[in-house]
């Protein structure tokens, strides 16, 4: 328990910094509806006029734009790149920063076990994420209730948004296998970008492509949003490959932690 709390602790300001960061994009975002939808036809023939590659590349759709859940579900897809570094920060962070603040064989001289270190930083990264995520969602409701011009299903709203929640998870279990499976990380940041920027290029470049099989590779297209809001459902083939690649993430990064040489600074 004081090892989680300690995590905790050492989370606090980033994840306040990332939840402020989120809350304040979709605020800004979803306050400029009112004003897009009285533009709507307008902004349609506009669309038109871009190839269609472009605008799938860019999560565009004609059709569903000027609903508050189609335009919701075009902003959604950079508020989800944002809560993607921010799970890979946490995730990479998760045993790379006991080696750069050379602390690990301090770490490791207490009387717990390493699958208990790596339970305590894996539960405390997983609580920063359901902060973010509840407020996040909250707030992104409460907006969503003042700007909105006509009825919406909540429903399909509340699944659009906690798809931000089971991609995090992606990119917090990946990040923590990268955490201990490079020797030494000097910075975080890098990593975290590149990694998730190149999944973000992958999805936009299988959207102008229609490959299916290229889906299977990035995260971000796991939960496609035309897909929720036409069957109020998920893809059950994505959510099992989810499931599947964090399971094996987690195992990794534990069996991994257990073998790995720690170096004594």
């Amino acid at each position: 328990m004081n090892m989680y709390l300690h995590e905790l602790k050492a989370y606090r300001k980033s994840t306040i910094i990332w939840t402020c960061s989120l809350v304040a994009l979709v605020v800004v975002f979803l306050s400029m509806y009112p004003a897009f939808s009285k533009e709507a036809e307008a902004f349609k023939k506009l669309m038109e006029g871009f190839p269609e590659p472009v605008r799938k590349a860019f999560g565009l759709s004609v059709e569903s734009m000027s609903s508050i859940l189609g335009f919701y579900s075009y902003i959604f897809l950079y508020l989800t790149l944002c809560g993607a570094i921010q799970a890979m920060n946490l995730g990479t962070s998760l045993v790379s920063k006991e080696v750069q603040g050379k602390t690990a064989d301090f770490l490791l001289t207490k009387p717990v076990t390493r699958r208990n270190i790596m339970t305590s930083k894996l539960i405390a990264a997983l609580t920063c994420l359901v902060i973010t995520n509840v407020v996040y969602l909250v707030v992104a409701s409460f907006m969503a209730s003042i700007v909105k011009t006509g009825d919406y299903s909540y429903k399909i709203f509340f699944m659009l948004s906690i798809t931000l929640f089971f991609i995090q998870l992606m990119f917090l279990s990946l990040g923590g296998l990268i955490s201990v499976v490079a020797s030494k990380i000097k910075s975080v940041l890098p990593i975290s970008l590149g990694t998730v920027f190149t999944f973000f290029i992958i999805g936009m470049f299988s959207s102008t492509t229609g490959d299916t099989a290229m889906r299977y590779i990035t995260p971000f297209k796991y939960f496609d949003t035309n897909y929720i809001m036409k069957n109020s459902s998920y893809e059950s083939s994505y959510i099992v490959i989810e499931i599947v690649f964090i399971i094996i993430a987690i195992y990794a990064s534990y069996f991994v932690y257990d073998k790995r040489d720690v170096h004594i600074v």
